[in-house]
């Protein structure tokens, strides 16, 4: 089944509802979330709780657009008719530079782990061995992507599944050899919030980014057998992923665990394994860390060429791009967000504190600016949707508009505490500055070559 201009179909709705997790549960969740907690105590519960129901927010606006118009770009797309070419232009380009810097830093996280079971090959080549074998992946067609994905996923999803059980055994007293902890961990040391109610929001501003990755679904929707169905049912299933994988986990270490545990804060999963005596289990959850690593490189890889072969059909790349395998994929987009990306992991070796800080810096805030478009397009296209064709919606904003209003508040005053958190403020600061500076290249360049274009175009009609 042919979709969006030549794509092929054949993702399943199994692949969709993996692929939009793929995205999201990394490292992240699995080594991070125990230096979120160092920094908020058990109230890192909140932190997870207040960051995920933003996320959902804005991914049931994105539900509501994709369930209405399977466009390859998806919210890109939407930002162009909603809001304008100035908006599908840069929130597409700036999308695409943040995935092309998180295959670098994917394939450089998942090539370090390798690089300690096989020490004689330099992490560099591994890297690159990591990149290309995906990308082989990714250009042998889009069915293929898609079972890679749903078995990476699968192996994060039952890793978690199983903590979460083990978890809830010993916190019920059902462990043998193991004293339930009960509610100490969560009341001494300080408290729930040790640090203050200020821990919490700034955990909020911290934690948001890991859920990043979510909207994949929404953009493998237009080379699924059933776009509708598929995004539908993967925009539904985020309440539910959210609340068990992230808030479930998050729940689960800090009532085992003392929140200040040296342990906890290196690596939370390993330590709640070693307490039920599972072998080896920092190797195990090595693989497991890999595995996740792989998964979001295998996702970024997909995600970044689409977008770029999105941005060539609208005429906002260049038309070379739009070429086809036998098989549907974008090649020529593969390739080139590839390729970028080995550029970024060459800038890693070469000069790791100025070229490639500067460019994963860069890209720290534009995930909010992600949301904040799609917010934006949201309120535009349902009130054109009331207008026109009020029954043609599958999903709806919840309490619209005040909802979509006070989330685009809320992104908002995310995107400004960037400014004032220490750890941050060059992240705000330098996708301010690449963003001012796509802006400038549109309406100084791009449009006017556009608008001579078409000027062009209709001389000769």
């Amino acid at each position: 089944m042919a979709q969006n201009n030549g794509l092929h179909g054949g993702l399943k709705a199994r692949h969709l509802k993996m692929i939009s997790l793929g995205g999201v549960i990394g490292a992240g969740l699995f080594v991070g979330s125990g230096a979120v907690i160092g920094s908020t105590g058990p109230g890192a519960i909140v932190s997870y709780s207040l960051a995920g129901l933003i996320v959902i927010l804005v991914m049931r606006m994105l539900g509501e657009m994709a369930t209405v118009k399977q466009e390859s770009g998806s919210f890109a797309a939407y930002a162009r008719e909603m809001l304008g070419p100035w908006a599908g232009f840069s929130i597409g380009w700036l999308y695409w530079f943040f995935w092309v810097i998180v295959i670098a830093i994917e394939a450089i996280a998942g090539a370090a782990i390798v690089h300690q079971w096989i020490p004689s090959i330099p992490v560099w080549a591994l890297s690159l061995i990591l990149t290309t074998l995906l990308t082989l992946t990714n250009l042998y067609s889009v069915k293929s992507f898609g079972e890679f994905e749903y078995w990476f996923s699968l192996i994060k999803v039952v890793t978690i599944v199983v903590f979460l059980a083990v978890g809830a055994v010993i916190i019920a007293g059902f462990f043998p050899g193991i004293e339930a902890p009960g509610m100490k961990n969560l009341t001494q040391n300080g408290g729930f919030m040790p640090f203050g109610v200020q821990s919490i929001l700034l955990g909020i501003v911290i934690v948001i980014f890991s859920f990043f990755g979510t909207e994949i679904a929404a953009i493998a929707a237009g080379e699924s057998d059933n776009p509708e169905k598929g995004v539908m049912t993967a925009i539904n299933s985020v309440v539910w992923r959210i609340l068990l994988f992230f808030i479930g986990s998050v729940a689960i270490l800090v009532t085992l665990l003392p929140w200040n545990s040296a342990n906890l804060l290196k690596s939370p999963f390993v330590t709640v394994f070693d307490m039920i005596g599972i072998p080896a289990a920092a190797q195990i959850m090595n693989v497991v860390v890999l595995t996740s690593v792989l998964s979001c490189l295998n996702s970024a890889l997909y995600t970044n060429s689409r977008m770029l072969y999105a941005l060539a059909q609208k005429g906002d790349a260049p038309k070379s791009l739009l070429k086809l395998s036998a098989r549907g994929i974008p090649s020529r987009a593969v390739w080139a967000s590839t390729a970028f990306a080995f550029l970024v992991s060459f800038f890693n070796f070469v000069s790791p504190d100025k070229l490639f800080l500067f460019l994963v810096n860069a890209s720290g805030a534009i995930a909010l600016l992600v949301y904040i478009v799609i917010a934006f397009s949201h309120i535009s296209f349902r009130k054109q949707m009331e207008r026109e064709n009020p029954s043609g919606l599958k999903i709806r904003m919840w309490f619209f508009p005040y909802l979509s209003y006070a989330t685009i508040v809320v992104l908002f005053g995310i995107l400004i505490a960037m400014a004032f958190v220490e750890s941050m403020r060059s992240q705000f600061y330098l996708t301010m500055l690449i963003t001012v500076c796509t802006l400038a290249y549109y309406f100084f360049f791009h449009r006017k070559k556009v608008q001579a274009a078409d000027k062009a175009a209709s001389l000769k009609v």
